[in-house]
């Protein structure tokens, strides 16, 4: 069965999604369908940033709740809650929370087989599908 078979019609809160701490200041929940990927990001100020880049995809960036620094390529782009930023394939990017709460969802399209495993496990979590 396929990912969004098993959430067709399903209400799911943010709270009901399993939770992983990243790094100390970084915890991350991810929501998946077979087409798209949300994963939100609780971030701490003064957390470790750690630049990096994706060559293959992407990065549609939404700032939720609080207020950040993004980096792309070394520039800082001030966002607050409601902005977005979308972050080409190969450029390295992070970012710096600057308040906190500071929530971070990012959106993928199509989702990261890289995090295939975590977002596999949401049906089970949410009893839903076979």
């Amino acid at each position: 069965m396929k990912l969004s078979e098993a959430l067709y019609r399903t209400v799911v809160n943010w709270d009901d999604v399993p939770e992983d701490v990243i790094r100390p200041g970084v915890r991350r929940r991810v929501y998946s369908t077979d087409e798209v990927m949300l994963c939100w990001h609780s971030l701490s100020v003064g957390m470790d940033l750690r630049p990096h880049s994706h060559a293959d995809f992407d990065q549609l960036a939404m700032i939720l709740a609080g207020e950040a620094d993004y980096y792309i390529e070394g520039t800082p782009h001030r966002m607050t809650a409601g902005s977005m930023l979308l972050v080409p394939a190969g450029a390295e990017h992070y970012i710096q929370p600057l308040t906190e709460p500071c929530i971070n969802l990012d959106v993928f399209a199509p989702p990261r087989e890289d995090y295939a495993a975590i977002a596999g496990k949401l049906p089970a979590v949410l009893n839903v599908g076979p």
